[in-house]
């Protein structure tokens, strides 16, 4: 069955409006949402980047059905992956059955601020590999030690842990981290091109564990008006994976997307305030596969859009709005 969820952007949003966010997420219906964990915003223009972990805490304890995950941490270079444990660990006994981690290689414009050299993608997948592997053998409680290739643990013992370990989610853009995710994870996450990521998931043997795809839209009054926000805010929508991963700095990408087009970010982003088109993108991703589809609203203007969504979009998947006291 496919279920719908919500994108909290810590890079466009004060951290007490993606608290309130997620509570209006729950009250019209999405089941989750997913909190990206960054450093920096990708733009200067974004204005935000809030610590998630803390943020994480709050929704905790303001919500009571919504499921949260991170969408995604690092969990190699910027913050140590025992720590990444911890702060999971302590996540899931706060939400017991409602948090889920997700993991990626992460990207540049985060993970260099602690002065540590930004590795090729092959050794960032293998750091990861590695990660998750620390991550699991903590979540076991009692004392662990690791020494691996690229992590050293020496007496750590998590005290707060929940009754079951949350599951961990893998971000891919490719087969190759698909092929991983399918590996190491409980999970898959995709924003874009899930098509052919999920279907090499499942070629590597997961095709029953849940399939999650970010969509990215912009509703407004108008197209016209959707276009402009979504060009205006999310510009860099329209770069390839290799360069949203390298660039180091928001005042890089501002530099690269000088040369993006307002169409670019169109074929890019959905720019609609038609139900439809809305309602036909959601099931295209779940023609391919996805069986979790979380909507990401660019711009400030969420409330209109929890709205549009309530009215207009989720009654079409059966969903309906719940008041929560």
């Amino acid at each position: 069955m496919l279920e719908l969820g919500y994108s909290l952007s810590s890079e466009e949003h004060p951290p007490f409006d993606l608290v309130r966010f997620a509570q209006r997420a729950e009250q019209v219906g999405f089941s989750f949402a997913l909190i990206s964990d960054h450093f920096h915003p990708w733009t200067n223009k974004q204005g935000q980047s809030s610590f998630a972990w803390t943020v994480i805490g709050a929704i905790a304890a303001t919500t009571r059905k919504l499921r949260l995950g991170t969408g995604v941490t690092c969990p190699t270079i910027r913050i140590h992956p025992v720590i990444i444990a911890q702060a999971a660990a302590t996540a899931a006994a706060m939400m017991p059955g409602r948090f889920f981690l997700g993991l990626g290689t992460g990207e540049n414009l985060n993970e260099h601020v602690v002065g540590q050299k930004w590795p090729p993608a092959a050794v960032r997948t293998e750091m990861l590999e590695e990660a998750v592997s620390v991550i699991r053998a903590v979540w076991k409680g009692g004392n662990k030690s690791h020494r691996g290739r690229y992590f050293t643990v020496e007496n750590a013992c998590l005290f707060t842990l929940p009754k079951e370990p949350p599951p961990i989610y893998i971000a891919a853009g490719g087969h190759k981290m698909a092929e991983v995710a399918a590996r190491i994870g409980d999970g898959l996450i995709t924003a874009g091109d899930e098509g052919p990521v999920i279907k090499h998931f499942n070629k590597a043997g997961r095709p029953k564990k849940p399939k999650y795809s970010q969509l990215t839209v912009c509703w407004a009054k108008t197209e016209k008006e959707a276009r402009r926000i979504a060009h205006e805010w999310w510009p860099t929508s329209a770069f390839p994976w290799a360069l949203l991963s390298e660039l180091a700095m928001p005042e890089y990408f501002e530099a690269a997307a000088k040369n993006v087009s307002e169409d670019e970010v169109a074929e890019a982003i959905l720019c609609s305030p038609d139900p439809e088109k809305h309602i036909n993108k959601i099931r295209d991703a779940a023609k391919a596969g996805a069986d979790h589809v979380y909507v990401h609203q660019v711009g400030k203007d969420q409330e209109g859009f929890f709205r549009f969504y309530e009215r207009q979009v989720l009654p079409e998947f059966g969903i309906k709005a719940r008041r929560v006291a």
